[in-house]
């Protein structure tokens, strides 16, 4: 239902993956099938007729490509619309493919750059025309050619390792590395695949820089008091800028130029560097415009119209310079602008947690201390039981007292087992799309990131065959569930799935089934203290010598711990419980983020989606990594469309959900008449007016989550009557 925008990468020769080609024939098409092994991406083009790929040199593309090869055909088909580029043999711009546009080209050497889930690029000679639709682009040449086609994955790893002490100086030194992972200080870096991954921390009894790691010359520097909560709070401003970090009396931002950008205002530190590092960015992504893709930004277009900025000049200036100029804008001119932020990171500022800095900081989190409220788990128990009723008040459910028959756990509710002695943590709220906890205890309303699950994702490796999905129902009363994402898992014909289900463990087949590899886990039964109730007993997690599965639900009460044992075991992200979870409100839970994994979300931000749907949303919690998803989406980005009724029209309200795929200063351009725009796509893109005839029409793209008058619906079961 959109088109991303424009990412330009460049990766060292070190960091090459394996991406292969393999020629396809299904029915009467013909062409290649892109596989990224890594990141678990594919893409198909079609060709005339059946092609022979031939490996060929991968620097004959001039960009850098893991694998090339050489195919014979006069026309190339993309399933759907990307941003498209034709270059000249130099890399200089030649044309730029829009949707339901077409450009032709003469004679000439040509490299197509394909802005796909997995970057391509095609090098031809001769002329050539680029078209698009609706739903797919066509690259035609005016015969039969030879056509070398180069591939790139996304995927990025941290180059190297830092070590540092726990004195608050030597984190410093070790957080002023993160800026050698920048692949560019021009505005450019504001794409997400030009911030490469800042090195590994681990602490030691020394400092120690490798040798080697090229920290940017960009003439800034940050200089804080040597406290580990003001180094954690400023180090993803750190990185953007590439900037040093260095003792200081009071917090600032510093220039060789002699600019200074007091950091610690009425309103505080925290928030001042949060201010900086999104206005930063915002102008960023606004002057990139003006380099090597001038594409027509929706946010430049609103900026210029209220500030007066030179943007050609701001392009030329130095990183140093161009801090002058923006921080010299106000910030209340550009604050609804600047696009909802992708993550709040709430870290505890104590020495163990310099570990999770690279990580935070590759997110390109806001950091923030911990503030907010502990909640006791009793209090937590009751809110969950408390929901439920509020939405069942007719019947005997609805009563206090029988609730208990109706969860999906293996004891009663109020059960004294410990559980409710302890104690949960509520991270103070705020405007970011998901927050994230680092620190001791669970958390209420965010994410728990934890460094065994980032070190997991770091050291996963290619699986070959399809996306392995592993359902397990161990209690037979809960096979609604059961049959219902056993549906949802797979339902994609653009990707392959392999479903597996499995039915009323005992505990070593469940052992079995968590040792084996596959993509997800989706658990239908019963846990408690002791862990996975099976046929003939219980099963701990934490008892495993190894897991299996990459990622997982447990769609059971109290499931936090089993989860967290997963993730001590080798699994990278999952969704657990807090609480008892009442079982008709699990079924819907499970049902619905099913669909949505499938659907492309990661597993933060499918939580979110699903939980405004039920009552018992907020008793559900991701463990590990929440930008981690199972499955790419169809358009590239994720995306919720919320409809109401205005007159005789209608608004749509777009949404778009980042991945670690598609980061802050990604770009989408929902297909809308009309609308030749691109937005940063983050949080709500844009509100649109729409026709019944419009509106019906953008649906039918793509299946995609609706929200229409507050029900939740998915855009393929929506027709004309439901409007």
């Amino acid at each position: 239902m959109e088109r991303t925008g424009v990412e330009r990468d460049r990766l060292d020769a070190g960091d090459r993956l394996d991406v292969g080609f393999e020629p396809v024939e299904e029915g009467d098409g013909y062409g290649l099938l892109v596989v990224d092994p890594i990141e678990r991406r594919q893409f198909r083009m079609y060709t005339a007729d059946t092609v022979e790929p031939r490996a060929a040199d991968p620097d004959r593309l001039r960009f850098p490509v893991d694998a090339a090869v050489t195919v014979r055909t006069e026309q190339v088909t993309l399933p759907t619309v990307v941003a498209t580029y034709v270059r000249d043999a130099d890399g200089g711009m030649v044309a730029e493919v829009e949707h339901f546009a077409e450009e032709s080209v003469d004679a000439g050497t040509y490299v197509v750059e394909v802005c796909a889930p997995v970057k391509l690029y095609l090098r031809v000679e001769g002329p050539l025309t680029v078209s698009s639709d609706v739903a797919s682009t066509r690259i035609a040449f005016d015969g039969v050619r030879d056509v070398t086609l180069g591939a790139r994955s996304h995927h990025d790893r941290p180059a190297t390792t830092v070590t540092t002490t726990d004195e608050p100086r030597d984190v410093m030194r070790a957080v002023s590395t993160f800026g050698s992972a920048l692949k560019t200080t021009t505005p450019e870096r504001s794409y997400p695949t030009l911030r490469g991954h800042p090195p590994l921390v681990e602490r030691g009894d020394e400092l120690s820089v490798p040798d080697g790691l090229r920290i940017p010359e960009t003439g800034v520097r940050l200089e804080l008091p040597p406290e580990l909560d003001s180094v954690y709070v400023a180090t993803p401003l750190a990185y953007y800028l590439g900037a040093r970090v260095v003792p200081g009396a009071d917090p600032r931002l510093v220039t060789e130029t002699g600019f200074v950008h007091d950091l610690d205002p009425p309103r505080g530190f925290e928030c001042e560097v949060e201010r900086v590092l999104k206005q930063t960015f915002l102008l960023d992504c606004v002057t990139r415009t003006e380099g090597l893709y001038r594409v027509d930004l929706h946010e430049r277009s609103v900026l210029l119209d209220r500030i007066d900025l030179d943007l050609e000049r701001l392009y030329q200036l130095p990183l140093a310079d161009q801090l002058r100029e923006y921080l010299s804008v106000p910030y209340d001119a550009i604050r609804d602008v600047v696009p909802e932020w992708s993550q709040t990171t709430h870290v505890t500022p104590a020495a163990e947690h310099v570990e999770l800095l690279p990580f935070v900081t590759n997110d390109l989190a806001v950091v923030r201390t911990p503030t907010g409220s502990q909640v006791p788990g009793s209090s937590v128990q009751s809110e969950a039981t408390a929901s439920f009723a509020r939405t069942n008040s007719a019947g005997a459910a609805a009563e206090r007292g029988s609730v208990a028959s109706f969860l999906r756990g293996a004891s009663e509710a109020g059960e004294a087992d410990g559980w409710n002695e302890r104690s949960f943590f509520r991270p103070e709220p705020d405007d970011s799309l998901e927050q994230v906890w680092v620190g001791d205890g669970a958390p209420v309303g965010a994410s728990k990131a934890t460094r065994e699950a980032y070190s997991n994702r770091l050291e996963r490796s290619p699986v070959e065959g399809d996306i392995g999905i592993t359902v397990v129902c161990n209690d037979p009363l809960m096979a609604v569930e059961r049959d219902m994402v056993e549906a949802a898992y797979g339902a994609r014909e653009d990707l392959p799935f392999d479903v597996d289900v499995h039915y009323d463990l005992t505990t070593e087949e469940l052992r079995a089934v968590l040792g084996q590899s596959t993509e997800f886990l989706h658990y239908v039964g019963h846990i408690d203290d002791d862990g996975f109730e099976c046929a003939d007993g219980k099963l701990d997690a934490g008892t495993l010598e190894t897991v299996g599965p990459d990622a997982f639900l447990l769609n059971a009460c109290r499931s936090y711990d089993q989860g967290q044992a997963l993730i001590g075991g080798g699994a990278i992200s999952g969704i657990v419980t807090l609480s008892d979870v009442v079982n008709s409100s699990a079924v819907t839970m499970g049902r619905t983020l099913a669909r949505l994994l499938n659907a492309g979300f990661p597993l933060q931000s499918a939580l979110e989606v699903a939980s405004e749907d039920s009552p018992v949303g907020e008793q559900y919690v991701v463990v590990g990594v929440g930008n981690f998803t199972i499955a790419q989406s169809t358009g590239g980005l994720p995306n919720v469309c919320r409809v109401s009724s205005v007159g005789d029209g209608y608004e749509l309200e777009f949404v778009a959900y980042p991945t670690n795929r598609y980061g802050m200063g990604s770009m989408v351009q929902p297909y809308i008449p009309g609308i030749g725009e691109q937005y940063l796509a983050s949080g709500t893109v844009d509100t649109f007016d729409l026709s019944q005839e419009s509106l019906l029409s953008f649906l039918e793209l793509d299946g995609v989550p609706v929200r229409y008058d507050g029900s939740f619906q998915w855009s393929t079961a929506l027709s004309a009557n439901d409007f």
